[in-house]
This record gives structure tokens, C-alpha cells and sequence, in this order.
């Protein structure tokens, strides 16, 4: 109950700072910040939706070992993906691990009914938040942007919502 109030006023802290920001033609913040695995991801904030809390996932059988299965989020069904083994990690989740997680889905104008599990929402970015930049490394899937490192020396992976909802993997869920 504490997790799902925390989330919720989370929530409710992102959406005043952006409403603040656009009505005093502040700069906002491009991307919101979550960890999966150890590893640290920027995600668009065009295409992120609504973020939730854990909740039950109804798993469905013979399918890739990142798709966890299906949950109910406000009454419409998405695939909840871990993010962390879809992109080539094998994290161990416990119960408590996945209480603490969320789900982030995509935003409805991708039109895909779709969820990433993430460890952790590590708050809103913007490009003044890091040092230096570089281009996706050779080989680095399609939906892989700009990786940033910030003064404390952490990698950030930018992730293309968009360009994932589209990728062939992503979209190809049957094992």
C-alpha cells in the first residue's frame, strides 16, 4: 500500500514540475531516468506513459523468456516486458525485487499495448544533467540513442520507445 502511494505521489511531483516548466517557459526535461539490471536508461518522455506498480502478470506460455506476460493496467490488458532480459541480461528477481519494481507503459499514440518492468524510476533528465555524450556504440541495436555520462561518471543509455515498439525482436514475442 506505502509502494503504491509513493509511486503515486511520484507521479503527481513529475506532472506539476512539467505543467510548472510549460507555464514558465522553463527548459524540460527530456527524458525520464530508470534503472534495470545496474544498468541506467533515458526514455523519451513523448514516449512514456503512465507508470505503475507491480502488479499481478498473467504469464503466457511459449514465449521469449523477456516476455513476462500480460497484466492489467487501468482496465486495458499490455504485455509487460522485462527490460533488463530483453536486453541481454539474467537478473535474478525476487518477490520483494519485483514489489519494489514498476512498470512504465509506452505511450497510447505508439499504439502498442505494452509495459517495461524497470528496477527502479530514477526521476526526470535533461541534457544540463550530463558531461559528455557519444554516439551508439557499432552494432548497438536500432533502438539504442545517445548514451550521456554524468559527473559521477554513471552511463546512461538513451532507448527509442518508438523504434523498440517496432522492432522485429520486440514484436516477436512466440520462444
Amino acid at each position: 500500500m506505502a509502494n503504491r502511494e509513493a509511486l503515486r505521489a511520484l507521479q503527481i511531483r513529475l506532472a506539476d514540475r512539467l505543467q510548472a516548466a510549460r507555464t514558465e517557459g522553463l527548459t524540460v526535461s527530456s527524458w525520464l531516468a530508470v534503472e534495470s539490471a545496474g544498468q541506467f536508461y533515458l526514455l523519451p518522455l513523448g514516449h512514456a506513459g503512465e507508470i505503475f506498480p507491480w502488479s499481478a502478470v498473467q504469464p503466457v506460455p511459449y514465449t521469449q523468456e523477456w516476455f513476462l506476460g500480460v497484466a492489467n493496467l487501468r482496465g486495458g490488458l499490455a504485455g509487460v516486458v522485462d527490460l533488463a532480459r530483453l536486453l541481454g541480461a539474467a537478473p535474478v528477481r525476487s518477490e520483494q525485487g519485483l514489489a519494489e519494481a514498476s512498470l512504465l507503459a509506452f505511450n497510447a499514440a505508439l499504439e502498442v499495448n505494452a509495459a517495461l518492468l524497470v528496477d527502479r524510476l530514477a526521476g526526470l533528465r535533461g541534457t544540463e544533467a550530463f558531461v559528455s555524450s557519444e554516439p551508439p556504440g557499432e552494432g548497438a541495436p536500432a533502438f539504442f540513442g545517445t548514451a550521456y555520462l554524468d559527473s559521477s561518471g554513471v552511463r546512461w543509455q538513451e532507448l527509442n520507445l518508438q523504434v523498440l515498439s517496432q522492432h522485429p525482436e520486440f514484436l516477436s514475442i512466440s520462444a
